[in-house]
C-alpha cells in the first residue's frame, strides 16, 4: 500500500470518493491512501450517508484535512473495520503529539462534544473506498466543532503524512501476520 501527500489545496465535495481517485489524479496505481486539505461541502446529491440524506444533513468545513483510501476488495463490513483503525490510528498520532483529550466514538473523534472527523466507508464498482475530514479550523461549521489548529496541529500535511505513513505500515503488517500462522485442524 501506498500513499500521496498532495501539497496544492483541493476542496472536497463527495464527487472524488469514486473508484481509482488517487490513480487518474495523481498517477498512484493500487491500494492507496491520498491526503490533501480543503474546503468540504458536501450536498445532498453527493451524500454516501442514507442517515444524513433522511436528515437532511450537508457536510460543511472552510478547511479540512483529507484522506481518501482505496482497498481492491469488496467487503464492505472489512472497509468498516478499516475506516475504525484508520480512525484509531489519527487518534493515536494526535496522541503521540500530546492531544490526549479525544475520544473516539465508530468511526468519529470528538472532544467532548465537538466533533473532529467526518468519515464514511463505501464500495465502488471496483474497490473499497473510505473518506475521513479532519477539521482544522472550526470557523462556521454547521455543529459543533474543533480543529486540529486548536488541538495545536500546526503542519496539517505532515501529521496527515504520519497518519498515512502509519496507516500504511500497520496494513502491511496485518498481511504479513497472515503469512506466518500455520492452519489448525
Amino acid at each position: 500500500m501506498n500513499y500521496f501527500i498532495e501539497h496544492k489545496p483541493l476542496n472536497y465535495d463527495g464527487s472524488q470518493l469514486q473508484s481509482l481517485f488517487t490513480y487518474k489524479n495523481f498517477g498512484l496505481k493500487g491500494e492507496s491512501i491520498v491526503v490533501f486539505r480543503g474546503s468540504c461541502r458536501v450536498e445532498q446529491n453527493e451524500m454516501v450517508d442514507l442517515e444524513d440524506v433522511l436528515a437532511k444533513d450537508w457536510i460543511y468545513s472552510e478547511d479540512m484535512l483529507h484522506f481518501i483510501v482505496e482497498h481492491f476488495e469488496m467487503d464492505l463490513e472489512k472497509t468498516v473495520i478499516r475506516q475504525r483503525l484508520l480512525m484509531a490510528t489519527i487518534k493515536e498520532v494526535l496522541e503521540g503529539q500530546g492531544v490526549k483529550t479525544l475520544m473516539r466514538s465508530g468511526d468519529d473523534l470528538y472532544e467532548d462534544k465537538n466533533k473532529l472527523s467526518v468519515s464514511i466507508a463505501t464500495l465502488s464498482p471496483v474497490s473499497s473506498m473510505i473518506h475521513c475530514g479532519l477539521n482544522v479550523s472550526n470557523a462556521n461549521t454547521p455543529i459543533p466543532t474543533v480543529g486540529l489548529k486548536n488541538l495545536g496541529i500546526e503542519d496539517v500535511l505532515a501529521f496527515g503524512e504520519r497518519v498515512a505513513q502509519r496507516y500504511c505500515t500497520e496494513v502491511q503488517s496485518i498481511r504479513l501476520a497472515r503469512c506466518k500462522v500455520r492452519g489448525v485442524c
